[in-house]
């Protein structure tokens, strides 16, 4: 491979930055454009609107609306960028972490609390709305992103997948699976990996010796890109470029985003007994939604009316979301062989006749 080819799938050097945590544009050796004020604005708007759906989703888990909760405060640039880049008849492919990304995509709140309340495997309809089912299980989703959008290259669509993926999945043999794949057959498909240092409780440097997640897609032939995962200009500018790149037939795009969970891993987990205070911290000083609030109204881009409407946004959406799962789910017992196969087998239908026996003779009990 020519040097010119293997210099373009490095990554910076550095995480790409176009924003400083107090909101102050900075220089960009990478060249990468930097996002209209209406993409900031826009960005802004869902970045609220996510922190206080994440807010509201963690309060119901405390009350036992929920049976789990994973946390993504401190992600929001990483996953309302995510939702932006893409055009509606992309796919996004998300983790179980990754529910502001759905609710910047679209998909109704309580249907995507839906596996995390414990009602239903999943709550949307993945085709109406163009988001695969939360996955839990790591990185096991790559393969079926990189699947998808080799697909719809084959039909000649010019669609493109993202999957969200966190640092633990980048040691899973899945993950590489999917990079080798998609990079031999040329599926438009971004991996983003949301790189905020712990997989649940393991550090990077116990994950990894790499000096960046990033060059992880090197040795497959897949064009990289690392970026500070707390600036949404940065985010907005890379991320963007990597969906154009793939949909032009570039070929897959790895992107590792640094970035921090403030919260516990899940609501079952005690982060106090693997990192300190101090840690989060200094995070809390890089938080992704006080700097860009913080360039825009330095800017002329945001005003306080501005900030006003998307926090009355914000509290209509925890709202209704509160109303919504007040309510207790009516489950049916029968639903459990819906959607097994497209055409139930003699023997699923056997097991259905055998259940709805049992329950009738429960009724007349």
């Amino acid at each position: 491979m020519p040097d010119s080819a293997v210099q373009d799938l490095l990554p910076s050097p550095i995480p790409v930055r176009l924003l400083a945590e107090d909101g102050t544009v900075v220089d960009c050796p990478a060249g990468y454009g930097r996002p209209s004020t209406e993409q900031l604005r826009a960005a802004y708007r869902r970045m609220v609107v996510g922190r206080r759906f994440d807010t509201q989703a963690t309060a119901l888990t405390k009350q036992g609306r929920l049976a789990v909760y994973p946390s993504s405060r401190g992600q929001e640039a990483c996953q309302i960028a995510a939702a932006l880049a893409l055009r509606a008849d992309d796919w996004l492919f998300p983790t179980y972490r990754d529910c502001m990304a759905l609710v910047a995509r679209g998909v109704d709140p309580v249907e995507t609390l839906t596996l995390l309340r414990g009602d239903w495997h999943n709550g949307y309809d993945p085709a109406a709305v163009k988001v695969a089912p939360l996955c839990t299980p790591l990185a096991t989703h790559a393969l079926h992103a990189t699947g998808l959008a080799s697909a719809m290259r084959r039909k000649g669509a010019d669609t493109v997948v993202l999957a969200l993926v966190g640092d633990g999945a980048t040691s899973e043999g899945d993950f590489h699976e999917a990079l080798n794949f998609a990079a031999v057959f040329s599926a438009p498909v971004v991996f983003l990996v949301q790189n905020n240092g712990y997989a649940i409780s393991v550090p990077l440097s116990r994950q990894s010796a790499a000096p960046s997640l990033a060059y992880k897609g090197i040795g497959y032939g897949v064009h990289s890109e690392q970026v500070d995962g707390n600036d949404p200009a940065a985010m907005l500018a890379v991320l963007g470029d990597a969906v154009e790149r793939a949909r032009g037939g570039g070929g897959p795009f790895l992107v590792e985003a640094h970035t921090y969970r403030i919260e516990a891993h899940t609501n079952a987990d005690d982060a106090s007994r693997y990192r300190d205070e101090a840690e989060v911290e200094r995070w809390l000083a890089a938080d992704p939604l006080s700097r860009l609030e913080k360039h825009l109204r330095d800017t002329g881009g945001l005003t306080d009316s501005d900030i006003e409407a998307a926090q009355a946004e914000a509290e209509g959406l925890a709202a209704d979301l509160r109303a919504r799962m007040s309510s207790e789910p009516r489950l049916d017992p029968l639903a459990l062989f819906d959607h097994v196969y497209a055409t139930p087998t003699p023997q699923l239908a056997e097991q259905q006749d055998l259940l709805a026996g049992e329950l009738k003779a429960q009724e007349g009990s």
